[in-house]
């Protein structure tokens, strides 16, 4: 492949070690009403994200931040979390949809995150994304071995759960491998290059633009499909509603138009790599990224 902003931080400041990695992950915490699987998902996703910045104690630098709109009550965190700046637009200032849904734009959390942080590394997971303890660790592994980005896609797990109490049985369940794009890790000096237009989150083709965009812009890129790492409670796939698919059909149409803008810079991606990309089918090619 072709080659200060101030914030709040509420944690007690632990010294970095100079000769770490360090990591900061970015997640975006949503209001939602109580029939949303978010009520349940959201707060273990925070206490796993606690959890395993504890455990990479003394072998990578993490730091856990979050961003919420503007007009949002802050919903409450670990006292390990940074707030970013606010969002101060979605997707419904952009575009007019059936049903109003405020999506936030992925380019607005990861420039709220690149400028925030000087880390060497970038993470963006969904809020509904759960870590393992060794998540962190196991990325400075990874990043060791020579990649400059890599996706790992999640486990699913059993829909029984609703507590923090239980993570250490969520933990213990295998659960089944998901191929969906739901955690990307990229080095910094990556993201200035990155065609993100107005990709929202929240519903479909997020995942494949951050991935064109790290399969470009990277030196060694990699999607592990089958690491124990992240896992998601159940598999609601509610962003899929018949009522949503106006919101569908433009991050489609946006990804395409980047995707065309990606080719126009970097060169054609080679067609096996291509039909990935773009397939919209169940039954996708599997290339082995180089």
């Amino acid at each position: 492949m072709n080659k200060v902003f101030q914030f709040f931080n509420r944690s007690k400041k632990i010294p970095k070690n100079p000769e770490l990695f360090t990591l900061a992950h970015i997640v975006e915490p949503v209001i939602v009403d109580s029939t949303s699987d978010l009520v349940v998902a959201q707060p273990i996703t925070f206490e796993t994200m606690h959890k395993a910045k504890e455990f990479a104690n003394g072998k990578v630098n993490v730091e856990l931040l979050a961003i919420q709109f503007h007009d949002e009550v802050q919903i409450p965190l670990p006292a390990s979390f940074i707030r970013t700046r606010n969002l101060t637009r979605s997707i419904i200032d952009i575009h007019t949809f059936r049903k109003l849904k405020k999506l936030a734009l992925i380019k607005d959390i990861l420039d709220a995150l690149y400028e925030t942080t000087s880390a060497d590394y970038m993470i963006y997971t969904n809020v509904d994304i759960a870590l393992m303890p060794s998540f962190y660790s196991a990325l400075d592994r990874i990043i060791r071995m020579g990649y400059d980005a890599f996706v790992i896609n999640r486990r699913t797990i059993s829909d029984s759960f609703s507590s923090i109490e239980q993570i250490p049985q969520m933990y213990a369940e295998i659960g089944q491998s998901h191929k969906g794009y739901d955690c990307f890790v990229f080095k910094r000096e990556l993201y200035p290059k990155f065609k993100l237009g107005d990709i929202c989150i929240g519903t479909a083709w997020i995942g494949r633009a951050l991935l064109a965009n790290m399969v470009a812009y990277s030196e060694r890129f990699k999607e592990f499909r089958d690491l124990h790492l992240t896992f998601h409670i159940g598999d609601p796939c509610t962003w899929r509603n018949e009522e949503f698919s106006d919101y569908f059909q433009a991050n489609l149409d946006e990804f395409q138009r980047l995707f065309q803008l990606i080719e126009s810079e970097h060169g054609k991606f080679k067609p096996k790599l291509r039909s990935y990309l773009l397939d919209t089918g169940e039954k996708r090619i599997i290339p082995k990224f180089k």
